[in-house]
C-alpha cells in the first residue's frame, strides 16, 4: 500500500535562532513590552520603507487602535471590501459602524476603485482596503479617487495583513497609505506567534502632537507610562489619559519577530520557488486560473497561492478540497465573502449584492505555500491536485 505524504497547510518556520533569542529574553527577567519591542519597531519601519512602526498583539488591534485614536466611530461611514477575513469589518462593528461594502473588481480579489468612488458620501471618514494573498491594491488609484471626489480628508487604512514584504512601484509596502496594518499571526510569512504592527509616515497626522506616543499609551489602557518605565525604581506614578485598550506586543513576541526579519528575504525566496513550481505544472491546464504574481506596479510576497478552477461551481470546488484531504494534503479557501456569514446576514447584508466577490470565492482553492515546503513536495501537491480536479 502506497502511503500519502502528509502536507499541512501553513506551519510556522521557526529556527533555533528564534528559540535562542526567546530563551535569552526569558532569562533576562523582562518578558513584556520592553527593549526588544523597541528594536523590533525600528527594524520594521526601516524594512517597510516607513518612518514609524507600532507593534501590537494583532493586526485586528492595530486597525481598531487607528479608528479609536482618530475618533472614527458611531455615525461615521467607512468603506471596505466584503472579500476579506472578518477582522477587517469586526473592528468597524465594534466601533458602532456599519461597514459600507464596495465589491471587488471582476476576476480579481481586490476592491473596485470605481465602486469606492460611487460609495463615498459626506459621512465617509475612512476607506479600509485589503491586500489579498500578498498582492497590494493600487494605492495610487485609491488616492486618485479621493482627489477626484475632492475628499482627500478621508483617512486611508490598508489592511496589509497579507502583504508584509510585498512591493508597490518598487517600494516595500508600508508607507503608501496613511496607515498600513500588518499581521504576524502563526500562519503569516513572518510570525511572532500572534502579533501585528501599524506603519505610517506622518506622526502629526490630522494635527496630532505625537501620534506614536498616542498609539503606544492607547494600547496600554491609556496609561501614560509603559510597564518598563513604570517599574524603574521610584517611577511608579502614572496617569490615565484615555479609555485605551490592552493590546501591546511583548518582548517574547518581538524577539521571535526580530529573528524572523533577519531570515525573511531567504524565506520569501523559498516561497517564490514553491509558487513557481505550482505555476509551471498548473499553467499547462486549461481549467487553472493562476494567481497574480507581479506586474509593473505590484509584486507579491507569495503569501497565498489562490488558484481558481475555471467553470467550477462551489460544490465542485468543495469536492476537490475533500479529495485532497483524503490524500492528507491540506488546502483552504480565501475567503468566504463576509455577507455569507450569519453575523453579516443578521446585519442586513446579502451576497447577491456582491456578485464579483461571490464569483471569486465559488471556485477558489488555496494550496499549501510556506518556506518549509520543499520543491519536491510542491510538485507532489500540484500533481495530486490535477488528478483530483480531472476526476470530477
Amino acid at each position: 500500500m502506497i502511503m500519502n505524504k502528509k502536507i499541512p497547510f501553513s506551519p510556522p518556520d521557526i529556527s533555533e535562532e528564534e528559540i535562542e533569542l526567546v530563551a535569552k529574553v526569558l532569562r533576562s527577567g523582562w518578558i513584556t513590552t520592553g527593549p526588544e519591542t523597541v528594536l523590533f519597531e525600528k527594524e520594521l519601519a526601516e524594512y517597510s520603507d516607513a518612518k514609524h512602526a507600532v507593534t501590537l498583539n494583532s493586526a485586528t488591534a492595530g486597525m481598531e487602535l487607528i479608528l479609536k485614536v482618530l475618533g472614527i466611530g458611531q455615525g461615521d461611514e467607512v468603506i471596505t471590501t466584503p472579500y476579506t477575513y472578518t477582522a477587517t469589518s469586526n473592528v468597524l462593528v465594534h466601533r458602532g459602524i456599519m461597514p459600507t461594502y464596495a465589491d471587488v473588481k471582476k476576476n480579481t480579489f481586490l476592491i473596485d476603485e470605481q465602486k469606492i468612488f460611487d460609495a463615498i458620501t459626506p459621512k465617509t471618514k475612512a476607506i479600509m482596503t485589503v491586500d489579498i494573498a500578498g498582492v497590494p491594491v493600487d494605492y495610487d488609484a485609491i488616492r486618485q479617487v479621493l482627489k477626484a471626489k475632492n475628499r482627500e480628508d478621508i483617512t486611508l487604512i490598508s489592511d496589509s495583513a497579507h502583504s508584509f514584504g510585498s512591493k508597490y512601484k518598487g517600494q516595500k509596502v508600508g508607507g503608501q497609505m496613511d496607515f498600513h496594518v500588518f499581521s504576524f499571526h502563526a500562519i503569516k510569512n513572518l510570525t511572532t506567534a500572534e502579533g501585528g504592527a501599524i506603519t505610517y509616515n506622518d506622526n502629526s497626522f490630522h494635527g496630532k502632537e505625537d501620534l506614536y506616543r498616542e498609539f503606544k499609551y492607547t494600547s496600554l489602557h491609556g496609561q501614560s507610562k509603559d510597564a518598563f518605565s513604570k517599574m524603574q525604581a521610584g517611577a511608579w506614578k502614572y496617569d490615565i489619559l484615555t479609555d485605551g485598550f490592552k493590546c501591546n506586543m511583548t518582548d517574547i513576541m518581538a524577539a521571535i519577530g526580530r529573528v524572523q526579519l533577519r531570515r525573511y528575504e531567504d524565506m520569501l525566496r523559498k516561497r517564490a520557488e514553491v509558487h513557481a513550481v505550482y505555476d509551471q505544472i498548473l499553467g499547462t491546464k486549461e481549467w487553472a486560473i493562476l494567481p497574480f504574481e507581479k506586474n509593473d506596479d505590484a509584486q507579491t510576497n507569495y503569501h497565498l497561492y489562490t488558484l481558481r478552477l475555471k467553470n467550477f461551481r462551489e460544490e465542485q470546488r468543495n469536492r476537490v478540497i475533500e479529495l485532497m484531504g483524503e490524500k492528507d494534503i491540506a488546502t483552504n479557501v480565501h475567503f468566504m465573502p463576509l455577507p455569507m456569514f450569519t453575523l453579516y446576514k443578521n446585519l442586513g447584508y446579502k451576497i447577491e449584492d456582491y456578485p464579483n466577490a461571490y464569483a471569486q470565492y465559488a471556485n477558489e482553492i488555496t494550496l499549501p505555500l510556506y518556506s518549509k515546503l520543499s520543491v519536491d513536495d510542491a510538485e507532489y501537491v500540484a500533481k495530486e491536485l490535477v488528478k483530483c480536479v480531472e476526476s470530477i
